[in-house]
């Protein structure tokens, strides 16, 4: 797959293609079939499948300080689409200037002048321009005037299928919903993958490996979509090790973890944290990029009276996260 940094780094002589256009935040099933959609699309047309992004989150820019929890950072993203066979993954940086676009001429700017639409694919409520004017009737009359056709993909249920019949629509704002209550299982059926979060590991207070559970503190990017507090079943994956490996036969398998996120209440602590303990595993994690993916909600964060009944605790989490992760 092919990245590019903005619409015009289209190289001369770029052909037609076939596009889609979204933030794709989680890349979740209603998204994975509206991008499934463009791939098919161009291999019948005997063109490029190209997916349209935005970066950062078109939200911060429009209204300063409203970025919503983000649900897959751009690597990942990037890895999710292009595992759904697209051609071109074309990023553009949103900026103000950017946001002021009309409806119009981002149609013709981006999609005709650039990336040579002869198709464009879209979710039914797909909004685009300068104050989200424009809508697929405004694109289909676009398309007309400028030579492209316009498909609507309709929305996905959570049930997985016509959200017209089964009323509840898969969207990045549900699942961010789900992960802010700790509803992990309920994201990870609309993502159609666990919810990943992503982190390298940073030095904790070492209290976890005083009480023989050590644990890897994970320093995660702004913004991210954290599970609430509480104690759950998660793989763990070993970025760096991972992207290594060339062939699948190679690679690092998963690891299971039983993670903690809160403040530590036992020890009276203040600053939230994202703490796995890894199951079976004795080696040093310090500076490793690591990732994840949230199985089970095992318990709610509770305050300890002490340590002994902390230990059987945590002991307890770990047989409820081996069985979890089966």
């Amino acid at each position: 797959m092919q990245r590019w940094r903005g619409f015009e780094a289209a190289p001369s002589g770029w052909g037609r293609s076939v596009v889609t256009i979204g933030v794709f935040d989680g890349v979740h099933r209603g998204h994975q079939q509206i991008i499934e959609h463009t791939v098919k699309r161009a291999k019948q047309l005997g063109v490029a499948s190209v997916v349209v992004t935005f970066d950062p989150h078109p939200s911060e820019v429009v209204r300063p300080g409203s970025h919503p929890a983000i649900l897959t950072e751009s690597v990942r993203k990037a890895e999710l689409i292009e595992t759904l066979g697209v051609d071109v993954l074309c990023v553009i940086p949103f900026t103000l200037e950017f946001s002021h676009l009309s409806a119009e001429t981002f149609t013709h700017d981006v999609l005709v002048e650039h990336l040579h639409a002869s198709a464009v694919v879209v979710g039914e409520n797909f909004r685009f321009g300068h104050k989200a004017a424009g809508d697929v009737t405004l694109l289909e009359r676009l398309g007309r005037t400028f030579g492209f056709t316009v498909e609507g993909a309709p929305l996905v249920s959570n049930g997985g299928g016509s959200a017209v019949s089964d009323g509840a629509v898969v969207s990045s704002t549900y699942i961010r919903s789900c992960v802010d209550a700790g509803d992990v299982a309920a994201a990870a059926n609309a993502l159609g993958r666990p919810h990943r979060v992503e982190g390298v590991v940073v030095r904790g207070d070492g209290r976890g490996r005083e009480l023989g559970f050590p644990t890897a503190n994970l320093m995660t990017a702004p913004h991210v979509a954290a599970p609430s507090d509480g104690v759950y079943a998660a793989w763990l994956v070993r970025r760096e090790r991972a992207r290594l490996s060339a062939q699948p036969s190679q690679r690092t398998p998963a690891l299971r973890a039983a993670v903690s996120i809160g403040t530590n209440p036992t020890f009276s602590g203040r600053e939230r944290r994202i703490e796995a303990y890894v199951l079976d595993f004795d080696d040093d994690l310090y500076g490793e990029r690591l990732a994840l993916d949230f199985v089970a909600r095992m318990r709610e964060m509770r305050r300890y009276d002490g340590v002994d009944p902390l230990v059987a605790q945590i002991r307890q989490d770990v047989a409820d996260a081996r069985a979890a992760l089966l």
